[in-house]
């Protein structure tokens, strides 16, 4: 197990792959060429990087036409490197919030779920209403909460047979408080997507509030965008 653990953290801490993984937490599958481009390094070094996370398990490829595309190889895999993201010291953030607002930390997609301030916001909203339960640091959703997410439009018992986590908490690299994540937190940001509350910027996991989702997430949530 340690030499298993040693060989992993020694993949994801090199410098190229770190930022090879944080790219991929977009939750969009991308090609060896894009992802050069995005790490400013050479095709031919991007193919050694991608064979050896490939090879450790940690990304899977696709093959559409000629194309090939690199994603992570399941969910727990984005999860980690989004934790990962926790450990920059406070006080940097600190500085970094000083120096300019910043989108990508108000509001940003988390791999398929919904994070950052506004991410945090609706984990701390359902809480409060107990919706969801904090049972030593794991969700659980309420008797109340069923109705709620039925109402909502979203159907738990469906969800419970995909083969993934259901709920769980995700620490917010920015917040430093949990949001939600696992097929609960990725049916949550899928609706608000579809019902026109938020809006996916192109090339970042930054996302937007549209006005309707201002009015939407004060009304279900007490959220002040």
């Amino acid at each position: 197990m340690e030499d298993q653990f040693i060989k992993t953290a020694s993949l994801i801490g090199d410098p190229t792959r770190a930022l090879i993984m944080w790219t991929l937490l977009d939750g969009k599958a991308f090609t060896a060429t894009e992802l050069s481009i995005v790490v400013n390094t050479s095709a031919q070094n991007m193919s050694m990087h991608l064979a050896k996370l490939l090879d450790a398990g940690l990304l899977v490829v696709e093959k559409q036409g000629r194309h090939k595309y690199y994603r992570f190889a399941n969910k727990e895999v984005a999860y980690a490197i989004e934790a990962l993201g926790s450990l920059i010291p406070p006080k940097t953030l600190q500085k970094e919030k000083t120096e300019k607002h910043s989108p990508i930390k108000h509001c940003r997609t988390c791999y398929d779920h919904l994070a950052g301030k506004i991410g945090v916001a609706v984990a701390e909203s359902l809480l409060q209403q107990k919706i969801i339960i904090d049972s030593n640091n794991k969700f659980e959703i309420s008797h109340e909460g069923i109705k709620w997410f039925a109402d909502f439009g979203i159907e738990l018992e469906d969800l419970k047979k995909q083969k993934r986590l259901f709920l769980k908490p995700c620490l917010d690299w920015s917040e430093r408080k949990n949001h939600i994540a696992g097929s609960v937190g990725a049916s949550l940001l899928t609706k608000m997507i579809s019902e026109g509350w938020l809006r996916k910027t192109k090339d970042s996991r930054a996302v937007q509030i549209t006005g309707k989702g201002e009015k939407e997430l004060f009304r279900l949530f007490k959220i002040v965008v």
